[in-house]
C-alpha cells in the first residue's frame, strides 16, 4: 500500500473525530452555527473531499490491481465514504425527506433523474456512480455495488463500472446489482434478483 492510500485510510478516523469535536460544541454553544457546522462535517466535507481527490486523481472505470506498488484511485474515494457505510442511519435520515437523497447522490457525481424513491435501507456502495432514471423505485434491501474486488493468480483484481438504471424501473426487495448492470426502462425487477457484472436487464413484452 502506498504512502498516499494510508493517508486516505485515516480519512475516516479524522472524520469521526471532527465529528465528535463538533458534537461536543453544540452541547457547550447551542446555536444555528453549531449546527450547521456539524451538519457540514457530516455530510458537506466527505463529498468536498471526494470531489477534491476525483479531480486530483481521477477514478478510471474498468478492471485494475490494487496491490501493486501503483496507487488505487478507487481506494481514496472509497475511503471517503465508508463511514456511511458503517453508520447506515445517516444516509437514512437523508431519505425521509423526498429528494433530498437524489440531490445527495448527485453532489457525489451520480446522474439521478425525477421522481425517484428510496427505501430507506437501500445501500449504495459507490455514491458516484450511478445513472438513474426518472420514476425509479428502490425497494426494501436494495443494493447497488458499482465494484468487485477479486483474487486472481495475478493478485488482487479491482474491477468499476457505472450502474445504469432507466425510466420507471421497479426494483424489488432484496435486489443486488453488481457493477456495469444495465436495467432498460420499464423493468420490473424480481423480489432478491441478483444481477451479475455487466448484466444488461431488457424489458420484456
Amino acid at each position: 500500500m502506498t504512502l498516499r492510500a494510508r493517508l486516505f485510510a485515516c480519512f475516516p478516523l479524522l472524520w469521526l473525530a471532527g465529528s465528535g469535536a463538533c458534537v461536543l460544541y453544540l452541547a457547550s454553544t447551542p446555536g444555528l452555527c453549531s449546527v450547521l457546522l456539524l451538519l457540514g462535517v457530516l455530510y458537506l466535507l466527505p463529498v468536498a473531499a471526494y470531489r477534491l481527490h476525483e479531480a486530483l486523481w481521477p477514478l478510471v472505470e474498468g478492471p485494475s490491481r490494487i496491490d501493486t506498488p501503483d496507487y488505487a484511485p478507487w481506494w481514496g474515494g472509497h475511503q471517503c465514504q465508508v463511514m456511511y457505510s458503517a453508520l447506515p442511519a445517516l444516509e437514512a435520515a437523508l431519505r425521509l425527506v423526498p429528494g433530498l437523497y437524489s440531490a445527495w447522490l448527485r453532489l457525489w457525481g451520480s446522474r439521478v433523474g425525477c421522481g425517484v424513491y428510496w427505501t430507506p435501507l437501500v445501500e449504495i456502495s459507490d455514491r458516484g456512480l450511478l445513472e438513474v432514471g426518472n420514476g425509479v423505485v428502490f425497494g426494501h434491501h436494495v443494493a447497488c455495488y458499482a465494484h468487485l474486488i477479486k483474487r486472481r493468480e495475478a493478485g488482487l483484481v479491482l474491477y468499476v463500472r457505472r450502474i445504469r438504471i432507466g425510466d420507471g424501473v421497479f426494483l424489488g426487495a432484496g435486489a443486488r446489482l453488481g457493477p456495469g448492470v444495465f436495467i432498460e426502462s420499464g423493468v420490473v425487477l424480481p423480489i432478491r434478483t441478483d444481477v451479475g457484472v455487466g448484466r444488461r436487464i431488457r424489458k420484456t413484452a
